[in-house]
């Protein structure tokens, strides 16, 4: 009976043993795995600078050849210049801005210079040192932006509003979704900006925006019409209840009643609601207000918010420099040509 025991605590101590050595494999095939890797990493950055620096000197050499020709050409291209003007669109006219602008860069690259001077009202000379036109979104606020989000939430399904986060929102957003639009051009002449506002005005000018507006305006005829005939009548109920209450202060009779502590003197009198006229006729006036006031800020197709300046700012993006550009393009150049030379040696001394 006293051997049953001792054996299953044998095999016991045996399983635990056999567990621990899996546990301890599985640790050490782990820590050889992470080995592997750091290892590869390592002769991959050995391998790649080793040629680097072997070779260094050629490409120091090189990479001060293409520094200098990229700095002389520098020098010797034209300096671009560019400007931009922050507009407000109305009636929707924002879309025809958009295709003008399009319209616009096609003119330049197929070099139809006549046409955009007849638009801009410049000479050709002048409209040739334009380099392109570039329509974005003007500047918003966040609060503009949430605004915007939950409009267009409200707009779709339910369902389908629960996939699209703000974030989402914002990267796919068109060009044509804000109020504001920035108007950027760059020319080769650094003052031509201010002539060609004039022009970009009729950028916005269209028959379906021309339509909106007189649809809006005879609207707004219409409800003037509507709310001045309801002072009218606002005010004829005003007489009515005046002459009514002149003749009650004339024919009504007093009557003194004796009760309580005190002597009161009553008066029958009809009851009016000149207080009601009152709000009614105020809040009539200020609609018919707000009506003058949309005819007056939106009386035209575009607000200009910003002009541009009278002398554009100098374009200079690192990445627009030749001296950057061209030793970055020598350091890849040499780099190819290694690894052709590297695969072309390992092909002709292949052997199956």
């Amino acid at each position: 009976m006293s051997d049953k025991p001792q054996q299953q605590i044998t095999n016991d101590e045996v399983d635990l043993g056999q567990l621990f050595k899996l546990i301890g494999n599985a640790f050490d095939r782990f820590i050889r795995f992470i080995y592997s890797i750091l290892k590869g990493l390592f002769s991959l950055l050995i391998y790649t600078l080793k040629p680097i620096i072997v070779n260094f000197k050629i490409i120091i050499i090189v990479i001060i050849v293409m520094g200098v020709l990229g700095y002389t050409l520098d020098k010797l291209k034209p300096k671009k210049y560019s400007s931009s003007m922050l507009v407000k669109p109305y009636f929707d006219s924002k879309y025809q801005l958009v295709n003008t602008i399009n319209y616009y860069n096609a003119l330049l690259e197929s070099e139809e210079y006549g046409i955009l001077s007849d638009i801009f009202t410049l000479s050709e000379e002048d409209v040739k040192q334009i380099s392109s036109f570039e329509i974005n979104p003007g500047p918003e606020t966040e609060n503009e932006q949430l605004l915007h989000y939950h409009n267009f939430l409200k707009s779709i399904d339910s369902t389908q509003a629960l996939d699209v986060s703000f974030k989402d929102f914002l990267e796919n957003r068109s060009v044509y979704a804000g109020d504001f639009f920035e108007i950027k051009v760059s020319s080769l002449k650094k003052d031509i900006f201010p002539k060609l506002e004039d022009g970009l005005g009729t950028s916005f000018t269209n028959v379906y925006s021309e339509k909106k507006m007189k649809k809006r305006d005879s609207v707004i005829i219409i409800q003037k019409q509507n709310i001045l005939q309801q002072l009218n009548e606002v005010a004829a109920l005003q007489d009515v209840y005046i002459k009514v209450l002149e003749e009650e202060s004339k024919s009504a009779p007093t009557e003194i009643t004796i009760g309580g502590e005190g002597l009161a003197l009553n008066k029958d009198r009809t009851q009016t609601r000149e207080f009601e006229l009152l709000n009614t006729e105020i809040r009539l006036r200020n609609e018919l207000k707000e009506l003058d006031k949309q005819k007056v800020e939106e009386d035209v197709f575009f607000d200009v918010i910003s002009s541009f300046q009278r002398v554009g700012s100098l374009e200079s993006e690192w990445y627009q420099k030749y001296k950057f550009i061209l030793p970055a393009l020598g350091f890849v150049l040499l780099c190819l040509v290694y690894l052709t030379r590297k695969l072309v040696r390992y092909v002709v001394q292949y052997e199956a």
